[in-house]
């Protein structure tokens, strides 16, 4: 709901502030009072286009504040609060600016915000119905929801979407897949190499580790007998060499000579069973280095079978990784990515069953949805039309058209099912029914307007609903009735209403009155809110002119008294 509409330097309007209230509020005043720049406020504030041309002479920008409460609206506080835009608990400042260049700045609870956001948080929200400005009756992408909501359709709406949708996105993904064909052949015969030159090597670890180390023994085995043979004399004796005793000799040698002093002093007899286990241990290491320079042997054979299966792994070590881990670790890779790989055949034999059983589920859901939609389409005709009929327009006929939507190639049908709901009217017998953008001028569009949201009896509530030329052309018992559907729509939302009728102004729970007043040469506008004794004097005015005399006013009591009658 809107509480208060400001508005500075708009039009002739140089400031008003209109403090709104639950149920219908309604504007009256003289034609060319300046009432439409009210509902040119309101637009603005829907998101709707603004132009330089606006401004009002002599100033540089125009100015609209709303302050709207938004505790009846759930829906639009929580898409207010996914966008960040989270104000005062239930409400909400929205505030445009239009400037002498053209240019135009919105914000919405303090945050800058494009022009476009407006309408996208607006949109079904607040709903103007005149000549110039409607969303919901001059947008064919609403008649479908529209008509889904009075059917009871949307579940199936939203079935069919969901499932058109998933069936795009499969359709997609094959496409990608069968595309990258050729790509993975080229890529499935790489890997199939990769694997099979890895796997032949047959890699071990610890294998080639006690190959390296062969093919380093066998390679260097000259000097491993020369300089192994030196050690051994050093350590055993040399047999060749006259008089050459063996290092455990001279350690034994000096091991007596100290243990010979142990009587005299206890360190000589502790370093002469130091040097006595140092005996023993030379012993063994000559032993031990003997028997190795026994067992070394010149294998060339050997040593060429252990460089050909070395030159193997350094080659793929070069190719695939720094070692035998890395390779393997890569060879691990390759397995996964060629087993990826060869399971696309397979993928798409299930993707194309998949798209099969999906397809035949979007079928269904839009054939249901299409029977459900001839069904409402019929009754929500026969309700407006009724309606059409009490608001003065006896022959006027509208309907529901169902005309094939666009259908995507392969696909059952459309995004939203097999037609696209459009709402077709002729205010008059023998014309044909046509688009509401085609033929309706403001009054039938308001009233048509205020029909259908009469017929659609939204549970929900929580709209702003403005009406502007809805009492055009009518009078009387039809004036009547406007203003009675008109109250009754207010008890579900809030509407405001621009009317010349006194039959509709009674029916008001708030009534403002607009006037143009001369001051400094110039002409302003004054927006007043009528109390009680005020009212009677503007319906009066309104039902007898300018000079109403005591039976008008008298007239407007009786309006008045009898507002809240059926």
């Amino acid at each position: 709901m809107i509480e208060t509409l400001r508005i500075q330097d708009l039009a002739i309007v140089e400031r008003a502030e209109l403090e709104f209230g639950p149920g219908l509020n309604v504007l009256t005043g003289e034609t060319g009072a300046g009432k439409s720049v009210v509902l040119g406020a309101l637009s603005l504030l829907a998101g709707g286009r603004g132009a330089a041309r606006l401004v009002r002479e002599g100033s540089d920008e125009a100015v609209v504040e709303g302050w709207f409460r938004t505790q009846s609206s759930p829906e639009l506080e929580a898409e207010l609060s996914r966008r960040g835009l989270v104000g005062d608990a239930h409400e909400l400042v929205v505030h445009r600016t239009l400037s002498r260049t053209g240019r135009s700045r919105a914000r919405v609870g303090g945050s800058l915000v494009p022009v476009s956001t407006l309408a996208e948080l607006f949109g079904g929200r607040l709903e103007i119905s005149s000549q110039h400005d409607s969303q919901a009756l001059l947008d064919p992408a609403m008649h479908g929801r529209l008509l889904d909501r009075y059917g009871g359709t949307q579940g199936l709406r939203a079935k069919v979407e969901g499932l058109h949708r998933a069936l795009r996105e499969l359709d997609a993904d094959r496409a990608a897949l069968e595309s990258a064909a050729a790509a993975r052949l080229q890529r499935q015969d790489y890997l199939t190499f990769v694997l099979r030159e890895i796997d032949e090597a047959r890699l071990d670890a610890q294998e080639i580790a006690s190959l390296r180390a062969l093919r380093k023994r066998l390679a260097h085995v000259d000097r491993l007998r020369r300089e192994g043979g030196l050690a051994l004399a050093r350590l055993a004796g040399d047999p060749g060499a006259e008089d050459s005793r063996a290092a455990s000799d001279w350690v034994g040698e000096a091991g007596r000579a100290l243990g010979a002093l142990a009587a005299l002093d206890e360190v000589p007899g502790v370093l002469a069973q130091r040097l006595a286990s140092a005996q023993a241990e030379l012993r063994d290491i000559a032993s031990d280095l003997e028997r190795w320079l026994d067992g070394l042997d010149a294998d060339p054979a050997r040593l060429a079978a252990a460089d050909e299966r070395l030159h193997t792994v350094e080659r793929l070590e070069r190719k695939y990784g720094g070692s035998v881990e890395d390779i393997l670790r890569q060879r691990e890779a390759v397995a996964a990515e060629l087993a990826g790989l060869e399971g696309a055949d397979a993928r798409l034999a299930e993707m194309a069953a998949l798209r099969a059983r999906r397809a035949h589920e979007l079928d269904a859901a839009a054939r249901a949805l299409s029977e459900g939609r001839a069904r409402a389409g019929e009754r929500l005709a026969g309700e407006v039309e009724s309606a059409l009929r009490e608001l003065a327009m006896p022959h006027a006929s509208f309907a529901v058209a169902l005309p094939a939507a666009a259908v995507p190639e392969g696909l059952p049908c459309g995004p939203s099912g097999r037609e696209a709901p459009a709402f077709v009217f002729s205010a008059n017998r023998g014309e044909p029914l046509r688009p509401l953008r085609e033929i309706a001028s403001g009054g039938e569009l308001s009233r048509t307007f205020l029909a259908l949201k009469q017929a659609l009896r939204e549970d929900e509530g929580g709209m702003v609903l403005v009406f502007d030329e809805v009492d055009a052309a009518i009078g009387g018992e039809a004036a009547n009735q406007v203003g009675r559907q008109l109250a009754a729509l207010g008890g579900r939302h809030q509407v405001l209403c621009i009317t010349h009728l006194p039959q509709i102004a009674a029916r008001a729970d708030v009534h403002f009155r607009v006037a143009k007043r001369p001051r400094g040469g110039r002409t302003i506008v004054r927006i007043d809110r009528l109390d009680s004794e005020e009212r009677v004097e503007e319906i009066a005015r309104m039902a007898s002119g300018r000079d109403a005399g005591a039976a008008a006013k008298a007239y407007a009591r009786e309006l008045l008294r009898a507002r809240t009658s059926p």
